[in-house]
């Protein structure tokens, strides 16, 4: 018996190239992020301050999103602050697309 938890999340598939936003789950504060086509999915609490991250900004060439508030940016592909005041990576949540629907494991 599998222990993973693949939740469907379908109503994002009709974010924009660029565009992310938020949703809960449970006591989990996430984010999906369409970047050129590929979908991301974090917590969206940035781990410096606490500050929603869908506030920021979109940077889709490096997949990255920037707290609206001290700046860090995060890499969407492995949760890693790129750049000070942020130290810890955000966790990053595996994401699959089959037949026209979007999951997150979680």
């Amino acid at each position: 018996m599998s222990s993973e938890n693949w939740v469907e999340i379908s109503n994002f598939l009709s974010l924009k190239k660029g565009e992310m936003s938020d949703f809960d789950y449970g006591d989990k504060k996430l984010m999906v992020v369409n970047m050129g086509g590929t979908f991301y999915a974090s917590d969206r609490v940035c781990t410096h301050a606490y500050v929603d991250l869908t506030g920021g900004v979109v940077n889709e060439s490096e997949k990255t999103v920037t707290c609206p508030l001290h700046l860090s940016s995060f890499d969407m592909k492995d949760g890693k602050p790129l750049n000070l005041p942020a130290e810890d990576p955000l966790k990053i949540y595996k994401i699959k697309k089959e037949k026209n629907k979007l999951f997150i494991l979680l």
